[in-house]
């Protein structure tokens, strides 16, 4: 372990085990800290799926206060949080529009057409926003030859994109629309606490016009395992039920809800300090001839750059990781970092200092 590295793993916390790498692959590489892992084991647990668990049902009503909903449902993953809300809202058949490389697009092995018989119409969007302008003429209503539209699925942030965020104008526009041409509007939200942050809009308020929202709590907010999707009462009744045909039901899950409450109650406190660092070191990569990166779109935790001219991604990817930066490829070429909290501020000074080395070797 070199000497930097072995001083950023002993100043990121007293509990976390040092180790020989910048592990910059995903926000969900976390490791639940001391007070989680207290928590997991002192949980008062029960049976969820006869709704018994009272530390689950701690953590869905403080996820629906939260977000001003009715009711939220725990699940083991935001992939499955968005296929039971896509199954909630749609009919085989029909279409559900979503923005170009949405997570449920790219990431989540076709479910949408192998469990709810749906296909997607996938709209540009370039910096992960689409617009109700963009996403009107591609509304189809009754029709005898085409796909009818389900269900507007937007994502914020936009993970592909490279964590933009969507501001709150363009959403009340999108509400909007689709609230007069009687659309429900799903919300990819799994780094949704990271877009309120950046934006300085609540959850509550960003979220507002959303028929169903999920979140992670196991990225950014620093939970082991699990998500919430939130709604009404109705909605959320009939989501319990998909739950459990998926595979869902966890019984005595209290002992993952624990974390998740610390999570949610703790975690949004410091995604600030997870933006500043992704903003330090793609501020210094951009300086770098060999990077292809634009700084606008470095809003929250994730950074997204290209090689340019004949520079391979996958391969520099290779050379970090035997540097100690673990990262990973991204489509077209791309490499992406996303800082959490395990990464603190002289580890991803580090990593940029090493990203600045095997760069040069590049020219």
């Amino acid at each position: 372990m070199s000497s930097k590295i072995a001083a950023f793993a002993e100043e990121a916390g007293e509990t976390r085990a040092a180790t020989a790498t910048i592990d910059l692959r995903s926000d969900t590489v976390t490791k639940p800290s001391a007070k989680m892992r207290a928590a997991m084991a002192a949980a008062e647990v029960g049976d969820d799926v006869y709704g018994e668990d009272p530390t689950i049902n701690r953590l869905e009503a403080r996820a629906a206060e939260i977000f001003g909903r009715e009711a939220a449902l725990f699940v083991p993953s935001g992939t499955m949080g968005n296929q039971i809300a896509i199954r909630l809202h749609t009919q085989h058949g029909q279409e559900v529009i979503c923005m170009e490389r949405a997570h449920i697009a790219e990431w989540e092995m076709a479910m949408a057409s192998a469990f709810s018989g749906c296909q997607l119409r996938t709209l540009p969007a370039p910096r992960g926003a689409i617009t109700w302008s963009e996403i009107a003429p591609n509304i189809t209503g009754r029709h005898y030859h085409r796909a009818q539209t389900g269900l507007i699925a937007l994502e914020n942030t936009h993970n592909m994109a490279g964590g933009t965020v969507v501001p709150l104008p363009v959403l009340e526009d999108i509400w909007a629309g689709a609230a007069e041409r009687g659309l429900p509007v799903h919300l990819d939200g799994a780094r949704i606490f990271n877009a309120s942050v950046a934006l300085g809009v609540s959850v509550r308020q960003l979220t507002r016009g959303f028929t169903t929202v999920m979140f992670c709590l196991s990225k950014g907010l620093g939970a082991p395992v699990g998500s919430l999707l939130v709604g009404s009462r109705e909605l959320m009744d009939r989501a319990r039920i998909i739950r459990k045909g998926l595979g869902g039901g966890m019984r005595q899950a209290g002992i993952l809800a624990a974390a998740g409450l610390i999570a949610l109650e703790e975690g949004p406190q410091r995604l600030h300090e997870d933006h500043a660092n992704a903003r330090l070191i793609a501020g210094r990569l951009a300086k770098l001839p060999q990077v292809e990166l634009d700084l606008e779109s470095v809003r929250t935790n994730i950074i997204v750059f290209r090689p340019r001219g004949n520079g391979n991604a996958a391969a520099l990817v290779s050379q970090l990781g035997q540097r100690g930066v673990l990262c990973g490829t991204s489509i077209g070429n791309a490499i992406r970092f996303v800082t959490h909290l395990d990464v603190n501020r002289a580890a991803c000074e580090e990593a940029a200092r090493i990203t600045e080395e095997v760069l040069a070797k590049e020219r």
